[in-house]
């Protein structure tokens, strides 16, 4: 690691030359690092806003899932089996679903070995369960905090081999050189603490920022968590997916999934006016037959917690719905009260499969709050730990975004498939498709950060950025980064209207109600906002603010590509699917007390899973394509040719 000045005019920007730079500190990121040392590469350097910042140590659920492969009982699997699991759900392609696969237990492994206390039984069998979109027992969990202790195995591991961590840095601009198929990734420009622009030099850029969790107005995502997607798409980086996505009811004063036995104990929901006091009501009621249907659509939450647009017709997803309703177009608020039960409740009244359920779990105590206390006790202390007695008070909900199935598109390496040199790993790469089984976002981080790693080591491990190149990417982009600034410094728009403006605009048409003209009008605002703002800044006081100008111009950058390419996608006839309803009045009626021409979708297009959704912005402009997916390659598997194959480093090419 060197350090040096690069003169810009009057300007003396602090350079910092390393052979690998990291950005992001999420449990993706740390791994990175650490197998990045495990392959050789020495000059490693993190740079993060800060180690307990972002969504893996901040985030969790009812019990937290990791997937990896099968390593209990009778199951049988192997790579191609659970490839194929994967594979299945559509828009994702074959070679990425091999390799999520393939390596599983070679990450999983690393994490047991760091410490994280996986369970396992007696004989060393790592126990597991069935989780969704898995006909396999794959799932592990530690709790509901499992990406937190991912996260801390980590950080420890990174302190014990001395791993570089700029930590109080925010970065603003990614760096690239060269053009076409030469164009490479060379580092970065950032703000430090002081709100001093710095600048990083690298051969290799891990790009490990997470999802697009500032996008939104309701969201999951941890409050200290933004992403910064943005920064890779004003680079120019190409994207896939970015339309799939999962959305689900969750707490909003503190973020969290309210599945599993939050729902199972069947809350009352109730709505009150903006105040949050006026005119209560118990709102569900009125679109259910009887109480006891309505009541078993809450309690089939708990399993299938994501928006899913398979089950709005006479299934669970309803709720969401309906709860879209109230609080996006009524303007109203939606709490859950565990302090007493749904007007007329009635354990007889429930379907077969709740009634049992609570049966089996000796789960008949009389109010929701007793129930939970008896199935989850700690789901209660939860959110005491945050200042939250839902034993004393109603739990506020919105149907929130939680995560990204799309993102940065990348190669089996995870590699850019525009930007040599970039490694997008995490959430913030896009090797998801319509669905995945739940956990595998775990997994594909540590696969991901592993596979990156290995590339580096083994392709990328002599130096060959010229300086002279670097160079010129930083000043031109400091010349831009600075005429920003100084426009912020003139600004009187806050920086928090624009933020909430365009996660406003986010949650009501790009998250998981959608329609051609609400998405046509929103992709309009939204490059008219970010027009605005890239010509007149926001209001800059100080550092802190600073960061969070360069936040709103990433943001509202990403906010415009994610809405066109979501109209893009609607356009194309894809229909509802995965976690998203397309409205239509031609389509089908969602519901027989919703209006027909506000309240019917479009049903999937079946031939679009064969297909992966590519965006990337050009010359200013959003540019979309589909593609087919790659298909599970067959790969040699005869032992002495494939042996061959690796030692001579074909396996790379």
């Amino acid at each position: 690691m060197e350090k040096s000045v690069l003169k810009n005019g009057k300007e003396n920007i602090a350079v910092t030359r390393v052979h690998t730079l990291v950005i992001g500190s999420g449990a993706a990121g740390l791994n990175a690092a650490v197998q990045l040392r495990n392959q050789g590469i020495e000059d490693v350097l993190i740079v993060t806003e800060g180690l307990k910042m972002g969504t893996s140590i901040n985030t969790g659920s009812d019990k937290q899932t990791y997937y990896k492969s099968a390593m209990c009982g009778n199951d049988l699997d192997a790579p191609m089996v659970m490839a194929k699991n994967y594979f299945a759900p559509g828009s994702m392609h074959g070679d990425l679903a091999l390799v999520e696969a393939a390596t599983s237990g070679r990450a999983f492994l690393n994490l047991v070995n760091l410490g994280v206390k996986f369970p396992q039984d007696p004989f060393g069998q790592f126990v597991g369960y069935k989780t969704d979109h898995d006909p396999a027992q794959r799932a592990t969990s530690v709790g509901p905090y499992t990406s937190r202790d991912m996260c801390r195995a980590l950080i420890a591991e990174v302190k014990r081999r001395k791993i570089a961590v700029h930590e109080n840095v925010n970065v603003v601009s990614l760096l690239t050189a060269g053009e076409g198929k030469d164009k490479r990734a060379c580092g970065a420009l950032a703000l430090n603490a002081k709100g001093e622009l710095v600048a990083y030099a690298a051969d290799n850029v891990v790009f490990a920022v997470g999802g697009p969790g500032g996008l939104y107005k309701t969201s999951v995502y941890p409050v200290v968590h933004t992403g910064a997607i943005g920064i890779a798409l004003q680079a120019g980086a190409k994207a896939q997916g970015l339309p799939e996505a999962q959305y689900g009811l969750a707490s909003i004063k503190f973020r969290w999934n309210v599945s599993g036995t939050y729902m199972q104990v069947v809350p009352k929901f109730v709505s009150t006016d903006a105040d949050g006091v006026s005119n209560p009501r118990e709102f569900m009621g009125d679109y259910f037959p009887n109480i006891g249907k309505m009541n078993s659509m809450v309690f089939l939450k708990g399993y299938q917690w994501p928006f899913d647009s398979k089950k709005i017709i006479g299934g669970s997803s309803i709720v969401d719905i309906l709860v879209y309703i109230e609080t996006a177009l009524k303007g109203r608020r939606v709490y859950l009260d565990f302090r007493s039960n749904p007007q007329g409740f009635d354990f007889q009244a429930l379907d077969k499969e709740a009634y049992e359920y609570l049966e089996k779990s000796k789960a008949f105590q009389k109010t929701p709050i007793e129930r939970l206390n008896h199935m989850n006790p700690g789901a209660i202390s939860l959110y005491k730990d945050h200042g939250i007695d839902i034993t004393k008070d109603m739990l506020e909900v919105a149907v929130c975004a939680q995560h990204n199935n799309g993102g940065l598109a990348a190669n089996h390496w995870w590699e850019s498939t525009n930007i040599k040199h970039l490694f997008p790993v995490g959430e913030v790469n896009g090797s998801h498709g319509v669905a995945r089984p739940g956990g595998s976002a775990l997994n594909s981080g540590q696969v991901g950060s592993l596979r990156a790693a290995e590339y580096i080591g083994n392709c990328y491990a002599d130096s060959d950025l010229k300086m002279s190149d670097f160079a010129k990417a930083a000043k031109a982009s400091a010349k831009e980064v600075s005429g920003f600034l100084k426009r912020c410094e003139k600004s009187t728009a806050d920086w928090r209207a624009v933020r909430a403006e365009l996660q406003e605009r986010m949650s009501k048409a790009g998250a998981h109600i959608r329609s051609l003209d609400g998405l046509k009008k929103a992709a309009k605002e939204a490059k008219a906002q970010f027009d605005a703002l890239e010509a007149n800044g926001c209001k800059v006081g100080n550092a802190v603010e600073a960061v969070q100008a360069f936040r709103n111009r990433q943001l509202c950058f990403a906010h415009w590509v994610y809405l066109e390419a979501t109209l893009y996608h609607v356009k194309s006839g894809v229909g509802s699917r995965g976690s998203a309803m397309v409205r239509d009045a031609s389509g089908q009626r969602a519901h027989e007390q919703l209006e027909a021409s506000e309240w019917s979708f479009l049903p999937e297009n079946m031939d679009f899973r064969a297909k992966v959704q590519e965006t990337v912005v050009e010359d200013g402009k959003v540019k979309q394509s589909w593609v087919k997916c790659r298909p599970i390659p067959e790969s040699n598997l005869w032992f002495e040719t494939a042996w061959a194959d690796y030692r001579n480093g074909k396996i790379y090419q």
